[in-house]
């Protein structure tokens, strides 16, 4: 786990691949807690640390994320959430398939909890982004993908339902292989501070195949 940015109010951090954000059913080590125990080792705080989820990434995504360190930063990070001023921004390399240089999406996407799937439904709720693409390579392409909601599997469930699917995808992708990790990573997040308003930008890249393409 890599510290980008904290103060008082946030803790940035670059999560790992193939880690869940918090603890679930396999009981594996998750990043809620490996940042609960940096503060408390570092600050030297006893009992519980307190640590707000506010946002999330699939377990096999990798990339930048925030948790807020107090009740008030979290609550005023999920208003910017709801309120659409909090911006990500994702890498992504998809089979290209005649895939054009930027597009806009929309779709009604609808999640099957039973099986954690998530399918283009008339009957789910809506899920827009907007994609360009920065590099070519092998019948794959390496996008920017600009995800104005946050819906559940959208970006791999919106490019897989055009023949556009994510490298690695062990989902979606009918073509990956065993033991590959999904080739979508948390680029950059833009929110203000919760407390001072000040506007922030964090970014990672990936440094992992097939991001190099």
């Amino acid at each position: 786990m890599k510290v980008i940015f904290e103060d008082n109010h946030l803790l940035v951090v670059e999560k790992p691949v193939n880690i869940p954000m918090q603890e679930d059913d396999s009981k594996d080590e998750d990043l809620l807690s490996l940042c609960k125990e940096y503060i408390k080792e570092k600050y030297n705080k006893p009992g519980n640390v307190y640590l707000g989820l506010v946002h999330r990434l699939d377990r096999p995504v990798s990339g930048v994320c925030v948790f807020a360190r107090t009740s008030k930063a979290a609550s005023r990070l999920t208003k910017q959430i709801q309120d659409h001023t909090f911006k990500k921004q994702y890498l992504a390399v998809v089979e290209d398939n005649g895939l054009k240089d930027s597009d806009h999406f929309e779709d009604y996407l609808l999640k099957d909890t039973k099986t954690n799937t998530v399918k283009v439904d008339k009957n789910g709720k809506l899920a827009i982004l907007d994609y360009e693409v920065l590099k070519r390579k092998d019948n794959l392409a390496l996008v920017k993908v600009d995800l104005k909601t946050g819906r559940s599997h959208q970006i791999r469930v919106q490019f897989s339902s055009r023949n556009h699917s994510l490298w690695g995808d062990q989902r979606y992708n009918k073509n990956a292989k065993v033991g590959q990790q999904i080739a979508l990573h948390s680029h950059s997040i833009t929110f203000n501070h919760p407390i001072t308003n000040e506007p922030l930008t964090f970014t990672s890249n990936p440094d992992r195949k097939p991001f190099n393409i």
